[in-house]
């Protein structure tokens, strides 16, 4: 008898296949092999003529869905019906989620087995739970299905209903979404607050003081018994303290007057003041959490986390990623307490196994949170991991074994100290016993309060102690704008929030940012123009839709439908049939908007209109002889416009392009000209006829308009520039500018390129093959060096005589040599690792890489990781 088990992807297909019996035949279906019709060519013949079919789901039936398998998909389905019919039993081994359930529907409804079927469903990979698993298998669960499809067809639904309008009236290749357009108005919001916001100024003085040889420092908090103004105090819309506030504001005059008063003066400690404190660690990790947390400590994008999560739980390292949970089994807390008394010792164990809560509604108590797989869990130096993976399953064995640790014991200290009249604080901390603080401290969205979990020494200090003033300095303080999303911190908004489910949001983020609403600028979520245009269209017409609190409700009514507390069918109708539906409203509203004012973003405090045109925004205004208009840069952020920045805008579009001359080998003429991302050369016009576009050249960095002149312009459109041949392969260098700045590149055709910054004081233009050289003999810079020098030079390798160096990198040090790096394990000290012990690690790397690039090229793909589920990029 042979059994054929269905899950979703390549990578867990080849890790469960080693805990099952060998007559087990083990497939992966890739995701969904079927969907609602993502383009017009994938819509059946039958019904094309139908009304409904562009939206894929037939409203007028029952919002009865059109499934379609994918062309992607279709040899998929082809060799699973063919492993079919050598099976005597089928098992749906897909996810234990909505997804995975849906998944396992799909393929009962499209394979049709013959034989018997049973679906298995596990949240860990490890043999226990596979074996386990088989034996306690069930049937699909429809409540399930139902929640899954209604979420679907409700994204459907909004989507396709809704962005056909936006692409009438705002610009086409828009789209909006369930979960998708209220994120997209939390970032409009906090913009809207950043532009409003009016700056406020205030001063202050730090002391530095001295008791028994130990320094510590104070601020001014009180001036003749009344509190000193600090940033809190301000009224954020008019820059002004805040009414009702009794308060002493010092601006700078005021606050060097005072400091020339109190120096030399003597200082009493007049209170002092200490609490204990116990902190608990934090739960371990749900899908959002692990998302915010990667986001603030390893700098992942939530996209990313769920990526890596995926590879992780297919590998069988961590339990299922998609989970709002924060229970542990008794398995796990075992585990975890094991570790602790290995690891830390005895005295570090809570005094009783601690489990959490989950306050989500929508959680499923039956699921875990994400901790590290199996009944005994691998310390991250056990493992194979490197890279991101190596990273994320540190971050959560991390903090799974924390849970099971002692609370951490601090002491906090206030102090208030006495100067003519003037009141100052120092404030120290004290751990007096670290507990969970030596496996892990939780991440912050604010970089100062990282450093809360630090100690703060302060002397021994008691009433009526006279510390001496070795520093007295005015400090001058701005108040400053709310601060913008991060992905951490939006994913903790949404959830908190209760829009969306945890396990879209890295779906729901990644298509916010791909269709223009958002750009990421130092990790912020920063909103386009276009964002402003289409938040401003659904708040005057659609306001309920991108409401958090009406999003919120009807996230709660698809967690009941999932449960069956609620009936799917009469909630969609009421949603988008009837006189309040979501249909009647567009039609009702479409004859409503003018294309002209929803394409215009007006902004508090700027009397030019910004427009939304098919290249982008621009500016648009009225100077009473006529309308003028400019492109708005890219780099410009909405909360950056400002009178200056139009009257800039205006005037560098009005100036002619600026003719530097003619080349002195083709005659054309080499204009200077400004564009969205700078000013540029070009030399002639083209060939429009032909479609030949004239070739052009941004400016180097530093390097402004008036510095440019005819000689340096031929030789920047000259770029790249060959410089000779490398002595040792006869290939190439050459000079060029690239996205990144001037650099030199070893080009050597398929054997690959390799390139070099240049330094400050090198010349694109003049730089020759000898420096050139120079550069390229150097070790190449990686983006997670932390340092220029190695912090251990090995040796010379082998084979080419090229250094093997040890360097500190953004995740713990590595060894390089010349394009391959390899992250030391978690516990290998820097000293331990010789030439030898680096030549190893350096071998396996470039044989992992070339069995990886060979496994590509026979499989015709560039991806060899799991695919992850698809997820609608309409929520």
């Amino acid at each position: 008898m042979s059994t054929l088990v269905i899950v979703e992807s390549p990578t867990k297909a080849r890790t469960i296949r080693n805990f099952l019996p060998s007559d087990y035949r083990v497939e992966a279906s890739m995701g969904h092999v079927r969907d609602l019709p993502s383009s017009a060519d994938e819509i059946p013949e039958a019904v094309k003529g139908e009304k409904w079919a562009q939206l894929g789901v037939n409203v007028e039936a029952d919002f009865e869905p059109l499934y379609v398998v994918p062309k992607n998909k279709k040899k998929v389905v082809t060799e699973l019906k063919k492993a079919l019919k050598q099976a005597d039993e089928l098992i749906l081994a897909t996810d234990e989620d909505r997804e995975g359930e849906s998944i396992s529907w799909h393929l009962l409804d499209l394979l049709s087995p013959k034989v018997p079927i049973k679906r298995m469903v596990f949240h860990e990979i490890t043999r226990e739970a596979i074996r386990k698993a088989l034996s306690d298998c069930r049937n699909i669960d429809m409540q399930l299905v139902h929640a899954q499809e209604t979420r679907r067809i409700l994204d459907r639904l909004v989507g396709y209903t809704l962005s056909p309008l936006l692409w009438k009236k705002i610009s086409w290749g828009l789209s909006a979404g369930r979960v998708q357009s209220v994120s997209v108005r939390l970032l409009v919001l906090r913009e809207r607050q950043r532009r409003a916001f009016r700056q406020g100024s205030y001063w202050n003085l730090k002391a530095i003081l001295e008791l028994d040889r130990t320094s510590f420092e104070a601020r001014l908090v009180t001036l003749a018994g009344t509190k000193v103004a600090t940033g809190s105090d301000f009224d954020p819309d008019t820059g002004q303290i805040a009414s009702g506030r009794k308060v002493r504001l010092l601006n700078e005059a005021d606050a060097k007057e005072l400091q020339a008063r109190l120096l030399g003066k003597s200082w009493r400690v007049s209170s002092v003041d200490e609490r204990p404190v116990t902190r608990s660690p934090s739960p371990p990790f749900t899908t959002s959490t692990l998302q915010q947390e990667a986001n603030r400590k390893l700098g992942l994008s939530a996209r990313d986390t769920m990526r890596t999560a995926q590879s992780l739980y297919e590998q069988g390292y961590i339990t299922y990623m998609r989970t709002d949970s924060v229970h542990l089994s008794d398995q796990a807390i075992a585990a975890a307490r094991s570790c602790v008394k290995q690891k830390y010792g005895s005295e570090y164990l809570s005094p009783t196994p601690r489990q959490y809560k989950t306050k989500s509604k929508g959680a499923q108590e039956a699921h875990e949170a994400i901790r590290p797989a199996g009944s005994s869990f691998r310390t991250p130096s056990e493992t194979s991991l490197t890279g991101r993976e190596f990273q994320l399953y540190d971050l959560i064995w991390k903090r799974t074994v924390a849970t099971q640790m002692a609370a951490a014991r601090i002491t906090q200290i206030i102090a208030l100290l006495l100067v003519e009249g003037a009141g100052f604080r120092a404030t120290g901390k004290r751990i007096d016993f670290p507990g969970f603080f030596r496996a892990y401290v939780e991440g912050s969205d604010d970089p100062n309060a990282a450093l809360e979990n630090q100690e703060v020494i302060l002397p021994p200090l008691k009433v009526g102690d006279r510390p001496n003033c070795r520093e007295l300095e005015a400090i001058g303080h701005e108040t400053q704008p709310p601060a913008r999303y991060t992905e951490a911190s939006l994913v903790k908004t949404l959830e908190k929030e209760g829009i969306g489910r945890p396990s879209t949001y890295a779906t729901i983020i990644g298509t916010i940012v791909d269709r223009g609403y958002a750009q990421i600028i130092n990790k912020a979520l920063v909103p386009t123009f276009t964002a402003f245009a289409v938040t401003s269209l659904l708040e005057a017409h659609f306001p309920d839709l991108v409401d958090t609190r009406f999003t919120s409700r009807m996230e709660r009514t698809l967690d009941d439908i999932s449960t069956g507390e609620v009936d799917w069918l009469p909630y969609l109708r009421e949603f988008y049939c009837g006189e309040t539906g979501l249909s009647n409203q567009v039609k009702e509203q479409e004859s409503q908007i003018d294309s002209k004012l929803a394409r215009t973003v007006e902004l508090v405090g700027l009397e030019a209109k910004v427009c939304i045109g098919r290249f982008g925004p621009y500016i648009e205004v009225d100077n009473g002889s006529g309308v003028l208009k400019a492109s708005i840069p890219k780099d410009l952020t909405p909360d950056r416009l400002d009178s200056e920045q139009v009257e800039a805008l205006l005037k560098q579009k009005a100036s002619e392009p600026e003719e530097l001359g003619q080349h002195p080998e083709t005659g054309d003429t080499i204009y200077l000209l400004n564009g969205n991302y700078g000013p540029y050369l070009q030399l002639g016009d083209g060939d429009r006829e032909k479609k030949k576009k004239p070739k052009r050249s941004s400016l180097p960095k530093g390097v402004t308009p008036d510095l440019v002149t005819l000689e340096m312009a031929v030789g920047l459109l000259a770029l790249p520039r060959l410089l000779g041949s490398h002595p040792e392969t006869g290939a190439k260098v050459q000079a060029g500018l690239g996205r990144f700045g001037p650099y030199v590149v070893h080009d050597q055709g398929k054997e690959g390129k390799d390139y070099r910054s240049l330094k400050k004081d090198d010349n694109v233009l003049t730089i020759d093959l000898q420096r050139a050289l120079e550069l390229l003999a150097e070790p190449k810079k990686t983006r997670n060096s932390r340092s220029k020098k190695p912090l251990r030079e090995l040796g010379k390798h082998p084979s080419d005589e090229a250094p093997v160096n040890i360097y500190d990198g953004r995740y713990g040090p590595y060894v390089n040599h010349g394009k391959i790096n390899v992250t030391l394990k978690e516990g290998t000290s820097v000293e331990e690792v010789t030439l030898e012990k680096a030549l190893e690690l350096l071998a396996d790397k470039a044989s992992t890489s070339s069995n990886r690039r060979k496994s590509s090229k026979s499989t015709g793909t560039k991806k060899t990781s799991a695919e992850t589920k698809k997820t609608s990029a309409n929520q």
